[in-house]
């Protein structure tokens, strides 16, 4: 090889290993944005499962204010029949 070969070689391997660098950049950065984009994504999801559960979790705590309430008002009902029941039969109550 002929000095002008030589650095007609180096040159073009120095341009070669420029592109190349430049190309694994663009790569590296594209990698990134796209684990950005699946970040995003994925914390999207995550909002809206959030939101869902929030609403189930509301709606499941009335539900359970709503069942403990009929369930007091049960209660007494059930001590007024015995009550009741009890004077028809001629017991004597309990003093509570």
């Amino acid at each position: 090889m002929t000095s002008n070969s030589t650095s007609a070689a180096e040159a073009a391997l120095a341009r070669l290993s420029t592109a190349l660098a430049r190309l694994e950049s663009a790569v590296s950065r594209r990698l990134e944005d796209e684990r950005h984009e699946d970040r995003e994504a994925e914390l999207a999801l995550m909002a809206e499962d959030r939101a869902r559960l929030a609403a189930a979790l509301d709606a499941a705590s009335a539900r359970l204010a709503q069942v403990e309430a009929t369930t007091g008002e049960v209660g007494v009902r059930i001590d007024r029949a015995i009550g009741a029941v009890e004077r028809v039969l001629g017991r004597p109550q309990d003093a509570g």
